[in-house]
Parts: structure tokens; C-alpha cells; sequence
């Protein structure tokens, strides 16, 4: 068997069922129980210098 067919095959199966598997897990790990905290404080972190006075200056 040539290289390419080997590859091919090997992407066309075990490659997809690796990376099915991957993005399964992936989405699993980001939508757990425990993430919301940590989803919410990245939501909110551009409002975190709200409270401090616009100078005006661009900073």
C-alpha cells in the first residue's frame, strides 16, 4: 500500500473518530456544571474599570 492510500485511509476513519471525539469532549468540558462562574467572570471582565472616570484621553 502506498502512502497516500494509507493516510487516506487513516484519515477517512480513525482521524474523524478521533476528532469527533475531541470536539465531543471539547464541548462537554466548556458546558460542565462548575464553568458558569468562570463563563460569567469572562463575560463581564471589559465592564471590570467601568467605575473610574472617562479622561478623555483615550486611556
Amino acid at each position: 500500500m502506498e502512502t497516500y492510500s494509507l493516510l487516506r485511509t487513516f484519515a477517512d476513519s480513525w482521524m474523524l473518530l478521533a476528532l469527533t471525539v475531541i470536539f465531543v469532549g471539547v464541548c462537554l468540558w466548556a458546558y460542565r456544571p462548575g464553568s458558569r462562574e468562570i463563563h460569567d467572570d469572562a463575560a463581564n471582565a471589559i465592564f471590570r474599570d467601568d467605575d473610574r472616570p472617562d479622561t478623555g484621553d483615550g486611556k
